[in-house]
């Protein structure tokens, strides 16, 4: 077993994320289903499945974007709860990255990073441009600065994203299939950006279906069907020696 493969969580005072038996319904429809789930400080986990499987609720229910109805969600020691006081300040140590870009279109690349910081942090003007310098030269797009939106690629648009959530500092990073609304030749930039993040300790949840990110970068993998865990391991088990059926199945199409 590598040393990546060997990193699970072993001290709860080391815990980023606790999902214990975490429902969720809309309407009728229940889209998760006694969902429990342990995530570690400086963990990179990698949440797969079929599309309707409840991946992206899970995760949008970490920062409360949605909500469950039943069971505890506890982010950075703190439960999360619907209206609950507090929120603002735990969802600035969370970071989350779309599907789809969300910059403000009339906004430069530099305005969208420092936006948040001068409004919500009240950081100064000038600090906060040098932030968002350093941080542009992290995900390698600092020469967009003062492009729109618009003037960008896809993938330029996403890694923008990106730096604009990592100008917050957050503790953790939520993806929610960052590179689907790419075109092919743009993913690779982007996955190489996370990968990069990944690599500096950032604890990290990222729901996709690029099989060879998840191979390379995560500690886990969680498989999700119907709204339920159906699988997690560390990397070379989950593709090499997966246990159930329903795994197998999906794994099986990946491939072929």
């Amino acid at each position: 077993m590598s040393e990546k493969d060997s990193q699970v969580p072993t001290t709860v005072d080391f815990t980023a994320v606790i999902i214990e038996h975490v429902s969720k319904w809309y309407g009728a429809f229940q889209v998760l289903r006694d969902v429990s789930l342990e995530i570690a400080v400086g963990e990179r986990v990698v949440v797969c499945g079929p599309s309707g499987s409840g991946k992206s609720t899970l995760i949008r229910c970490i920062n409360q974007l949605e909500t469950h109805q039943k069971g505890r969600i506890i982010v950075n020691g703190t439960e999360l709860h619907p209206g609950m006081r507090g929120l603002a300040a735990v969802r600035r140590e969370v970071g989350m990255v779309f599907q789809q870009f969300n910059l403000f279109p009339h906004l430069t690349v530099m305005d969208n990073c420092t936006l948040a910081l001068v409004r919500a942090r009240k950081m100064a003007r000038s600090a906060a441009e040098d932030l968002a310098m350093e941080t542009l030269e992290r995900v390698r797009i600092v020469d967009q600065a003062q492009k729109y939106p618009r003037q960008l690629s896809g993938g330029q648009q996403q890694r923008a994203a990106i730096a604009r959530t990592l100008c917050m500092k957050p503790k953790l990073m939520l993806f929610d299939e960052p590179t689907s609304a790419l075109d092919p030749e743009m993913v690779k930039e982007v996955l190489d950006t996370m990968t990069a993040l990944a690599n500096e300790g950032m604890t990290m949840i990222c729901v996709t279906h690029e099989m060879g990110f998840a191979r390379e970068v995560a500690d886990r993998v969680v498989f999700m069907d119907a709204g339920e865990i159906i699988e997690t391991a560390a990397p070379t088990q989950f593709f090499n020696n997966p246990q159930r059926a329903r795994t197998k199945k999906f794994l099986s199409r990946l491939i072929h």
